[in-house]
C-alpha cells in the first residue's frame, strides 16, 4: 500500500484554486509524505495551462466534462492505494502543521473513517458546517435575507450549526463538511465513495451518514483549523441555488423527508 496521503482537489475554474496551490506548495515543497491530485472538469484552455504550470508538485488528471464534486473524487481515490486521503476543497488553506496532526489522529483510532477540522472564514471567525440533523425549514432559513427573522429563530439555528461544539476538546460528530474531509481511504470504498447522484451540495451529508450507518465515527478537530474562501455561490447564483434545490430533493428523498 502507497504510504502517501493523497490530496484530492477537484476543479472546474475555480477562482481560488492557484492561491491554495501556492499555499500548499508553501507549505508542503520539502514534503515527501502528501501527494496533490487535481481533477479538472474540463475548465477553460487557459486555466488548464496556467494548472500545468504547477507540475510535477501536483498530478493533473483530465476529463472530457463536467460530471460534479463526488464523481471527481471517486475516480482519484479509486485509481490510489494510499491509506489516508483528504477530500480537500479548491478555496481551503492549511498548514503542514495542521494537516500532520490530523494524520495523527486517523491513524490512532482504528474506528474512524474520517476526520473534520474546525473550519474558519478569512477573518478568523468560525464557520458553523458541522451538522447533526438535516430538516428542510434549517437548510430554508439560511437563505433568508431577513436578519430579524434569523435572530427570531436564533436559537433553532444554533442547535442545527452546532456551535456549541467545545473548542478545548475533540468531538464525535454526525456530519462534516465536504470542504476538508480526511478520510481513511478503505473505509470510503468501502461504502462506495460519494453518491453521483448528487452533482454538488449534500454529497458530504449523505456520505457522512453512509459511515455511520456501516459503524463508523467521525472526528471533529478544533485544535487543527483550515481556512475556507467561503463564498456561498447557491446564496448568490441562480444556477447553482438551482442545483442546491435539485440536490436537497434527492437528499431527503433518500433519507427521509424531514421538514422541521
Amino acid at each position: 500500500m502507497n504510504e502517501k496521503i493523497a490530496i484530492s482537489i477537484v476543479t472546474y475554474n475555480s477562482r481560488h484554486i492557484f492561491k491554495v496551490l501556492d499555499n500548499l506548495k508553501a507549505e508542503l515543497a520539502d514534503s515527501s509524505e502528501y501527494e496533490i491530485h487535481i481533477f479538472d472538469n474540463h475548465s477553460d484552455d487557459d486555466y488548464i495551462k496556467q494548472l500545468k504550470s504547477y507540475e510535477p508538485f501536483i498530478i493533473l488528471h483530465h476529463y472530457g466534462e463536467n460530471k460534479g464534486f463526488g464523481f471527481g473524487h471517486n475516480l482519484i481515490f479509486q485509481q490510489l492505494s494510499t491509506k489516508y486521503g483528504i477530500v480537500f476543497n479548491p478555496d481551503v488553506l492549511v498548514t503542514k502543521d495542521a494537516l500532520d496532526k490530523m494524520v495523527e489522529r486517523i491513524k490512532e483510532n482504528k474506528e474512524l473513517a474520517m476526520v473534520c477540522p474546525k473550519v474558519l472564514n478569512t477573518d478568523g471567525t468560525t464557520q458553523y458546517l458541522v451538522r447533526q440533523k438535516l430538516d428542510v425549514f434549517d437548510y430554508m432559513l439560511r437563505f433568508v435575507p431577513f436578519g430579524f427573522v434569523k435572530r427570531l429563530f436564533d436559537k433553532r439555528l444554533s442547535y442545527y450549526e452546532c456551535r456549541d461544539l467545545p473548542d478545548d476538546q475533540t468531538s464525535f460528530i454526525k456530519m462534516g463538511s465536504g470542504c476538508f474531509m480526511l478520510i481513511d481511504v478503505e473505509k470510503y470504498k468501502e461504502i462506495g465513495g460519494f453518491d453521483e447522484r448528487f452533482f454538488m451540495y449534500f454529497e458530504d451529508n449523505d456520505l457522512c451518514l453512509r459511515f455511520g450507518q456501516a459503524g463508523y465515527k467521525i472526528l471533529y478537530t478544533p485544535f487543527e483549523p483550515v481556512t475556507h474562501i467561503y463564498e456561498k455561490a447557491a446564496h448568490k447564483s441562480f444556477s447553482s441555488f438551482k442545483v442546491f434545490m435539485q440536490s436537497m430533493y434527492k437528499f431527503f428523498n433518500k433519507w427521509g423527508w424531514r421538514f422541521f
